[in-house]
């Protein structure tokens, strides 16, 4: 892989990320999981060839400037996924703690 090639790579996952702020800034969960799965190829990809590739100065720069778009966007994702996460659970254990008082309810009076 060639820096040009390199440089497109790190474009194209920038691009899948602001594509996940998007999805997850729309509650679309399903899209926001599909677009996780191409940046992780992606990454997979990157991580196969990046030690394989010099660059210039200025392809450098515009690495880290990518990257830490990337980060920002990485950052926002999570801003609005972890509460939801965090409700989410919430719910869950709710739910079990009922169903574990509901079995012992129900353990209870059949004896």
């Amino acid at each position: 892989m060639d820096s040009k090639q390199l440089i497109n790579l790190y474009e194209e996952i920038k691009t899948v990320t602001n594509k996940m702020v998007i999805a997850a800034q729309n509650g679309e969960w399903d899209n926001l999981i599909q677009l996780e799965k191409k940046c992780r190829q992606l990454t997979d990809e990157l991580t196969r060839n990046e030690s394989k590739t010099l660059l210039t100065h200025e392809l450098q720069q515009r690495k880290i400037e990518i990257i830490h778009q990337v980060l920002d966007d990485d950052a926002q994702i999570r801003s609005i996924t972890e509460p939801w996460m965090k409700k989410l659970q919430d719910i869950l254990c709710t739910n079990e703690r009922k169903r574990n008082l509901q079995q012992a309810y129900v353990s209870g009076n059949i004896f």
